[in-house]
């Protein structure tokens, strides 16, 4: 180790300062005394921090709509917990987390309990929220089987058990989560019934998850959502079905590849009722067998009929279907029928077999148009037109 030696002071220097000590110890006045201890050293007690929770201990009838909110002064949170039947409600806190804000709607007539904690100080609040005085739930999502695999051009079709108002409000609660997202919007036929179509058909083979997050989301006057809907949903092959009525023949494609050719009979034509309509139809439901009586006609009318029909695979709410039919003679012949697209009994059979609810029926060579609104005729409408239906007036991305 190097140290340093100490440098010497001048003798004539020390003897100054002995000097200027005696002259300050001598100057009569009583020599100066140290602080008592106590008043040297002073400790302050820091305060605890406060935590204030909005809303407040006992507070009932809360609006599912309020947000809970719990503030702390003096420290940041260290936790916050606020719990309803055994659920933990999702929030989040602020830069310095000193204050922590619900993300979530509440679930209306139930009672919270909320724990918070900022340094050693704990606070907590129990509440109660209002029943509402209608409760809005998803009564129904079609197609939605169990166990049902969709075609590529199927919709989503919500109806709700309460008419809705605040329908935009509603609307942002709808979630659609897919595996091969593609654009699409929602679209409200009614104050019950909302309906979800794609820009473009659905990829194909795919899993798509509908959500409607809507307990505690107003719909209106009183109303509020009292349970949240999960639908999971799957996306088979693409199959896509097109006639052409003047060749009499429909053919059959199956993610591209073309597996069955069939001759086919379609409406006569000799009535609008009695001519097939053009355009992208949709399977809807198939019955086996389907009973099938003539439109706005009573028995011993002219063109009444009451007949039992096998294999009819429905396209349409005007009485279309795709179904089986003897009268080989006719098809890839004639047009025969009332204005269904019938086709010989093994190869219906096979149709009938093969169908998935939401695949595609592309009819062409009438001069009757599917309206957009005649089944699941959707696809009948631009998606510009159909987006306009939306409450929120813009496209979605699911």
């Amino acid at each position: 180790m190097n140290v340093a030696p100490a440098r010497r002071r001048p003798v004539t220097a020390l003897a100054l300062l002995a000097a200027a000590v005696l002259t300050a110890s001598c100057s009569g006045g009583p020599a100066a005394q140290p602080p008592d201890a106590s008043e040297a050293t002073t400790s302050a007690t820091p305060e605890a921090p406060t935590v204030e929770i909005t809303p407040a201990e006992g507070a009932a009838k809360v609006s599912p709509e309020k947000k809970v909110v719990v503030a702390a002064a003096g420290a940041p949170l260290d936790n916050v917990t606020v719990e309803a039947d055994g659920e933990q409600l999702e929030g989040k806190y602020n830069a310095d987390k000193t204050r922590w804000t619900s993300k979530t709607a509440l679930k209306p007539s139930t009672s919270y309990n909320v724990s918070a904690t900022a340094g050693v100080t704990t606070a907590t609040s129990t509440f109660t929220t209002a029943k509402p005085e209608r409760a809005l739930q998803v009564a129904d999502v079609t197609p939605n089987a169990k166990g049902e695999t969709l075609g590529v051009g199927a919709p989503i079709i919500v109806t709700f058990n309460q008419p809705v108002t605040s329908k935009a409000t509603i609307e942002r609660a709808l979630q659609i989560d897919a595996e091969k997202p593609v654009d699409g919007a929602w679209r409200w036929i009614n104050d019950t019934v909302v309906i979800y179509r794609t820009a473009k058909y659905w990829p194909a083979h795919q899993k798509i998850t509908f959500n409607a997050n809507i307990t505690g989301i107003k719909g209106g006057k009183g109303l509020y959502g009292v349970k949240d809907y999960t639908a999971d949903l799957e996306i088979g092959a693409k199959q896509i079905s097109k006639v052409d009525t003047r060749k009499k023949m429909m053919y059959v494609y199956k993610d591209g590849k073309r597996v069955q050719t069939m001759r086919i009979s379609a409406g006569m034509a000799t009535t609008r009722e009695y001519t097939t309509t053009s355009g992208v139809h949709l399977t809807m439901e198939r019955g086996n067998p389907v009973r099938m009586i003539s439109p706005g006609r009573k028995k011993g009318d002219p063109g009444y009929y009451d007949v039992m029909i096998n294999h009819a695979v429905r396209i349409s709410n005007s009485g279309e279907y795709v179904h089986a039919k003897d009268n080989v003679w006719a098809q890839g012949v004639r047009n025969v029928s009332h204005g269904c697209v019938n086709a010989r009994p093994d190869q219906a059979r096979w149709f009938y077999d093969n169908m998935q609810r939401g695949d595609v029926v592309d009819i062409t060579g009438t001069d009757r148009e599917l309206e957009w609104n005649n089944g699941w005729g959707f696809w009948q409408m631009p998606f510009s037109q159909w987006k306009k239906g939306s409450a929120l007036s813009k496209s979605s991305k699911s």
